[in-house]
C-alpha cells in the first residue's frame, strides 16, 4: 500500500522538498530595527526540528517604511542582513529543513503598534511611527493617517529594493524566496480595485493593477539564482463586493506561471475591513483548488488546516499540492511527528530527540543514512 500523499516528497523549482507541509510565515514582531534578535533563533529553530517539509521565515521587510510594525524583520541593508545570517547559521548548525523568506512591503498597513498593543496604526509624528505609502492615498481605515500615493521615483525604488533583497536572501543561502502579494498589503493594495484608484499605467484594468506586482516578480525573479524558486502569496478574494475576486485571481497566476513562478501560496482577506469571511476549517481550500485547476504549477493551501486527515484529504483529493500551517505549528511545533504517527507515515528527527519516539510508532522517525 502507497503511504500518505502528505509525506511524498515534491519539487518546487530546483528545490526537493521531503513532504508537502509548509510551515508559513509568522510575524513574531520581535525585531530591532529590522535585525532578528535571539528569539528568532529560539522560534525559527524549534520550527526547523518539527520534521515539515519548508519554513518560511516570516514577513520581510525590503525598506523600513515597508515593516508592518517597528517590530517586524527587515533585510535592507548590512546590518539587517548580518542579524539574519547570525540566525540562519545557529539554526543550520542543527537542521537541513530547507528555509524560505516571505518578501514584502506592508504599503498602507504599515506603521502599526505590536499585537499585544492593540496593532493600531502608529500616526507619522509619533514615536515609532511613519508615513505611509500606497498606491493611492486611500487609508485602511477611515481614522488611520492617509498613505501617500506612489509616484514613478517611489514605484522604481520599491522595485529596486524587492531584487536587492532578494540578492541579500541569495547571499544567505536560502532556499526559496515568497512574494507577499496577500493580506492587504503593497502588492495586494495594487491589485484590488478598491484600494488602487490610480488612473495612470498601474491602475484601472486589470491588466494595468497587475504591472506593478508582476514588475516586482521579475525585479526579484531576476535577483535571485536562477535554479532556487520565486512563489507568491495571493489572496484569493478581498471578500467584499466590487473587489479583487478569485476570477482575477486566477488571472494573476496564469500571469505569474508564465513567467516562471515556482508555486502560487492561496489566502485570502486582509485588504478592507469590511470583509465578510465565512471562516470554518478549510474555508480557503476551494480558492486554491480554483487556482490548480487554472494552472500547472504546484499551489499551497492555507486556513485552518489543523487535523492531520483533513490535511492529507487536500492533498490526496487534489485541492492543493501542499498545506501551509501557521497557528496550528505554534501551539504544536511537532505537528508534523503528530500527523505522521496518525497517517502511518516517517518523518526526519534530530539524533538527540530519537529516543523519545512511541513504543507503539517504532517505525515513525527516518533511519539515518
Amino acid at each position: 500500500m502507497s503511504g500518505p500523499r502528505l509525506f511524498e516528497p515534491i519539487t518546487i523549482g530546483g528545490t526537493t522538498l521531503p513532504n508537502r507541509i509548509v510551515i508559513a510565515p509568522m510575524c513574531q514582531y520581535s525585531a530591532i530595527d529590522g535585525a532578528m534578535t535571539d528569539w528568532h533563533l529560539m522560534h525559527l529553530g524549534g520550527l526547523a526540528l518539527s520534521g515539515a517539509g519548508l519554513l518560511t521565515i516570516e514577513a520581510t521587510a525590503v525598506e523600513p517604511e515597508g515593516r508592518i510594525s517597528y517590530g517586524d524583520v527587515g533585510l535592507w541593508d548590512d546590518a539587517t542582513e548580518a542579524a539574519m545570517a547570525r540566525v540562519l547559521d545557529g539554526v543550520r548548525r542543527y537542521s537541513d529543513m530547507p528555509i524560505a523568506i516571505q518578501l514584502g512591503h506592508a504599503g498602507r498597513k504599515a506603521s502599526s503598534d505590536l499585537p499585544w498593543h492593540g496593532g493600531g496604526q502608529i500616526g507619522p509624528d509619533a514615536a515609532n511611527g511613519w508615513q505611509t505609502l500606497a498606491p493611492s492615498a486611500l487609508p485602511f481605515e477611515a481614522h488611520h493617517t492617509a498613505p501617500l500615493a506612489l509616484d514613478a521615483d517611489g514605484l522604481a525604488r520599491i522595485t529596486r529594493a524587492f531584487a536587492d533583497a532578494a540578492r541579500r536572501a541569495d547571499r544567505l543561502g536560502l532556499d526559496a524566496i515568497q512574494l507577499h502579494g496577500a493580506h492587504g498589503y503593497l502588492l495586494h493594495q495594487f491589485l484590488s480595485p478598491l484600494s488602487n484608484r490610480r488612473d495612470d499605467a498601474y491602475g484601472g484594468s486589470l491588466a494595468n493593477r497587475m504591472r506593478f506586482p508582476l514588475a516586482v516578480y521579475d525585479a526579484v525573479r531576476d535577483a535571485f539564482a536562477p535554479d532556487k524558486p520565486v512563489t507568491m502569496r495571493v489572496s484569493g478574494t478581498d471578500w467584499v463586493a466590487g473587489g479583487w475576486d478569485i476570477e482575477s485571481t486566477i488571472a494573476f497566476a496564469q500571469a505569474l506561471e508564465a513567467r516562471g513562478c515556482a508555486a502560487i501560496h492561496v489566502s485570502s482577506g486582509g485588504l478592507d475591513p469590511r470583509q465578510a469571511i465565512p471562516v470554518g476549517p478549510g474555508y480557503q481550500v476551494p480558492l486554491a483548488r480554483a487556482v490548480k485547476d487554472a494552472t500547472a504549477m504546484p499551489v499551497v493551501a492555507v486556513g485552518l488546516i489543523s487535523a492531520p486527515e483533513h490535511a492529507e484529504a487536500i492533498i490526496a483529493g487534489g485541492d492543493a499540492d501542499m498545506v501551509a500551517l501557521a497557528r496550528a505549528m505554534l501551539y504544536d511545533p511537532r505537528w508534523p511527528w503528530h500527523a505522521a504517527a496518525e497517517l502511518g507515515a516517517t518523518v526526519a528527527a534530530p539524533d538527540q530527540y530519537l529516543r523519545c519516539q512511541p513504543r507503539r510508532f517504532k517505525r515513525l522517525f527516518e533511519a539515518k543514512a
